[in-house]
């Protein structure tokens, strides 16, 4: 069993989580400006992306510049990681690779202190990524745990790149937010990472 083999059922029998799907996380979350670079890169790959319409495409021209122009904006506050391997638990099933996973520290040769974890949806769809975006958020709480790093809050987010949406997790409360945010509000994204590292 691995991240993606997760259904919310077998979080809440394996993990005891309460799920809250009704959560405005982020709905009075300042804006962030968008680079001028990335405004640029993106109107030149997103209708490629779009267009090709495979979750690779997606990755590499439309989230993976985004993450990376965020890194570079808060390089001594952020680390981020791409399609790492976090074996955390293999008899809990917490094991396989992440897409995305940003942590809370400037140290970019080894993970430590993950806040945020990504998954990027199959098929075009958010829902279906959210259960093993919950499980790698669980991994990450027990991995910080393990390290001695006091994060009350672990976040998530599943994107097709177009639509993202995020999650919180708190002790086991998984709180998922009622809002998907588009790609046009783009600002609104960076700013909602901006919280989750700044916070």
């Amino acid at each position: 069993m691995s991240y993606s083999d997760f259904t919310i059922e077998t979080l809440k029998e394996q993990f005891e989580i309460e799920m809250i799907e009704d959560c405005d996380l982020f709905s009075q979350t300042s804006t962030m400006a968008v680079p001028k670079l990335l405004a640029e890169l993106l109107q030149r790959y997103v209708p490629l992306a779009i267009t090709v319409s495979t979750e690779k495409a997606r990755s590499e021209w439309i989230i993976a510049p985004i993450l990376a122009e965020f890194k570079l904006q808060f390089k001594d506050q952020t680390s981020l990681f791409s399609g790492i391997e976090f074996n955390v638990n293999k008899n809990k099933g917490l094991n396989g690779r992440c897409d995305y996973i940003i942590s809370k520290t400037k140290e970019q040769l080894t993970l430590s202190a993950p806040v945020l974890v990504m998954v990027e949806a199959k098929n075009d769809k958010i829902t279906g990524g959210i259960a093993q975006c919950i499980a790698e958020m669980i991994a990450a709480r027990i991995f910080n745990e393990q390290k001695h790093q006091d994060i009350e809050a672990i976040y998530g987010v599943v994107t097709t790149g177009s639509l993202w949406r995020f999650l919180k997790l708190v002790n086991n409360t998984a709180y998922v937010d009622i809002i998907e945010y588009p790609l046009q509000q783009l600002d609104k994204i960076l700013g909602i990472f901006t919280e989750i590292v700044t916070t």
